[in-house]
């Protein structure tokens, strides 16, 4: 725990050239700030709590210009504003389960404090599988998704209870062949994803339902829908449909359709003679993040308006509902931040080469056009540069001439020793590592601001050191 204790503010005069090189005191107080931030505390703007957040954690040794070259930071607190927003959005009387895909942060803590916000979690592979259980999800409120999921994964979701979407007719046969081994029950939610062929977003990668897409099974390919149904009819125990459009670059208005296709389907289920059929509709996640300014675009309250009006028996009381939301929850609420080890000037364009580069940024590295960043410019302390906007590139570490983060980007000229700071990376970038050049993990802190401005630090990922990545690949 870290005691807060009366200090001095910080210097209004100008900023050092070089962070000092001894480690703060862990312990150390911060300067007091008024108002109120995104999280509900602390200062009054996000680029102010950014700029508070980096000064403490130079102070601290959490960012040094030798040992702690690149770190990534979450705000908690916007973390639980986010998932406070989302719960909002949807009716209070739908019986409805927000879950958190786990690609998007999979760190244990990261998932833990999600589910003491009340979410669930979605998960794609073992490993996955594996931080949920510890992160102490129960199994019902876990959903499997994958589209190569082994027989021995589905063997272990039916055990535990964990719900399970089936990508396809094989796995569907598969899992036919399970239940039957089986000497009792199983109280997994099993359900078939189908992909509902509306199209593509701006961002070919993210779209998963495209005419071609790998993904579930194309509800308008021929014959499909009729063998569906009978697939439905002949398993009492198949009882969910599941649907996903894509993330970013997706409109609203496409991912609504695609729920709507797959409620239409549910519902022409649902009017044959018997019991019901389907009981529930998990509608996938992939909101879509404004990553050009601070403001939270599109809200999860917009997206509910356009499920209204796509797919509007979605919310009659006739069925449960599941959402997987990821990078909406978590991106606005997290950046990371690299000290500048050098600059210099090729063919009249300044180059700042900084630690933070496609270990951390690997989608913004290799498709600049479809994930750009923002990127503030800072001084060894934390303060943020001011002056002049000079076009330069901001280049990461790694041995390869394509690993640069921003391109021809107007910031005030940076210098050895600066600080640069990557916003928006919340979700996935550094909690999704690359290791080109064998480069370690970074360590990954979450925060939360007092309503007095005092800063405290939590561990989410110790920084990864040279000999345990050594160790590793032995």
């Amino acid at each position: 725990m870290t005691v807060h204790q009366p200090s001095s503010p910080e210097p209004s005069g100008p900023e050092p050239s070089s962070p000092t090189s001894s480690t703060p005191d862990p312990s150390a107080p911060e300067p007091t700030r008024r108002g109120a931030g995104p999280g509900g505390a602390g200062p009054g703007g996000a680029a102010e709590r950014r700029e508070l957040v980096l000064r403490a954690a130079v102070r601290r040794g959490l960012l040094d210009p030798e040992d702690a070259l690149l770190a990534a930071f979450v705000d908690l607190d916007g973390v639980a504003a986010s998932v406070a927003a989302l719960h909002r959005a949807f009716p209070a009387d739908l019986d409805v389960l927000h879950t958190f895909a786990a690609k998007a942060n999979c760190l244990v803590p990261v998932l833990a404090r999600l589910r003491g916000l009340g979410m669930g979690c979605e998960v794609a592979g073992p490993g996955e599988l594996a931080q949920a259980l510890a992160a102490g999800f129960d199994a019902g409120r876990i959903v499997f998704d994958s589209p190569a999921k082994t027989r021995r994964e589905l063997a272990r979701a039916l055990d535990l209870g964990i719900a399970v979407n089936l990508d396809n007719w094989q796995e569907l046969a598969r899992v036919d062949a399970l239940l039957d081994a089986r000497e009792s029950p199983t109280r997994s939610r099993l359900g078939v994803r189908i992909n509902p062929q509306v199209g593509g977003g701006a961002i070919g990668a993210m779209s998963t339902a495209t005419a071609t897409s790998k993904f579930g099974i194309p509800l308008a390919d021929e014959g499909n829908a009729d063998r569906l149904h009978e697939a439905f009819r002949e398993r009492p125990w198949l009882g969910w449909l599941h649907v996903h459009v894509g993330s970013q670059g997706c409109p609203l208005d496409l991912m609504a359709q695609g729920v709507g296709e797959a409620v239409a389907f549910a519902e022409r289920l649902n009017a044959e003679p018997g019991p019901r059929r389907v009981v529930g509709i998990d509608i996938g996640g992939g909101l879509p993040v404004n990553f050009a300014g601070e403001a939270t675009d599109p809200t999860f309250e917009a997206y509910v308006d356009r499920l209204r009006a796509h797919a509007p028996a979605l919310f009659g009381g006739g069925y449960r509902v599941v959402t997987e939301f990821g990078r909406s929850l978590l991106a606005k609420n997290g950046f990371t931040a690299a000290y500048v080890e050098y600059t210099k000037v090729s063919g009249g364009r300044h180059i700042a080469v900084t630690h933070a580069g496609a270990q951390v940024a690997t989608r913004t590295v290799f498709m600049p056009d479809a994930w750009p960043l923002r990127i503030t410019a800072h001084h060894p302390s934390g303060g943020a540069k001011a002056g002049e906007p000079v076009a330069q590139d901001v280049a990461g570490p790694c041995c390869f001439a394509g690993d640069v983060v921003a391109r021809a980007r107007p910031l005030p000229l940076l210098e050895p020793g600066d600080l640069v700071a990557l916003l928006d990376t919340g979700a996935y970038y550094a909690t999704t590592h690359f290791e080109y050049n064998s480069l370690p993990r970074p360590a990954v802190h979450g925060f939360t601001v007092d309503a007095a401005g005092g800063v405290h630090f939590e561990p989410l990922r110790p920084a990864q050191g040279v000999d345990e990545l050594v160790r590793a690949d032995r």
